[in-house]
């Protein structure tokens, strides 16, 4: 487990989710408004903690048990809406854009914390009232599952990088020019791979 600098719950570091090519197709087929749901709410490669329950049990229940408001929703979103917890979450939509350097939790500062209650809905939806996941008052906490640091100095963002490397592409020197009467094949056009590491 990793204590966070601020005094948050402590986190423990899983696994960040790869999406198969089946998944990826399925997360192209969702609709954009709930594909940016899913990513602001990081369901979007959700990572299943282990479960009694088979896939195929746990579809029948969503299919045969859950009312029709409850999957109604969940089909909307590439792996479902109400079946992931807050320490179920996977990676945030800044690192999944690369954007490590906005990182959700950096700019938090910490994890996110649930607040441990759900609601008791009646057959129509309605919330009827509040109950407590968990009474011992254990956190349910997300931290954002890309490997990238989520404290000290920011990483690059992918705009520095090119400015950088722009930079330093136009401090290459060009071609030298041919002293009076040299054979041509004393230029030198030197390689800016071979003189220049570039990110």
């Amino acid at each position: 487990m990793n204590e966070t600098p601020n005094g948050a719950p402590p986190v423990i570091r899983r696994p960040q989710r790869t999406l198969t090519p089946e998944e990826h197709e399925t997360v192209r087929d969702t609709a954009l408004l709930n594909f940016q749901g899913g990513l602001i709410m990081g369901i979007i490669d959700p990572v299943p903690n282990p479960s009694p329950m088979s896939e195929d049990e746990g579809a029948w229940v969503r299919e045969q048990v859950w009312p029709a408001f409850f999957t109604e929703i969940d089909r909307k979103y590439p792996f479902g809406f109400y079946r992931w917890s807050t320490c179920e979450k996977g990676t945030c939509w800044n690192c999944l854009a690369r954007r490590c350097d906005l990182c959700v939790h950096r700019q938090e500062g910490g994890p996110y914390v649930d607040r441990n209650f759900d609601w008791v809905h009646d057959s129509r939806g309605v919330g009827v009232a509040e109950f407590i996941l968990r009474p011992d008052g254990a956190p349910c906490v997300w931290w954002c599952r890309c490997p990238c640091a989520k404290t000290g100095p920011a990483p690059d963002s992918p705009a520095r990088r090119r400015r950088r490397q722009k930079r330093a592409a136009e401090s290459v020197p060009g071609p030298r020019p041919l002293a009076a009467g040299a054979p041509a094949d004393e230029a030198v056009v030197p390689k800016a791979a071979e003189q220049y590491t570039l990110f």
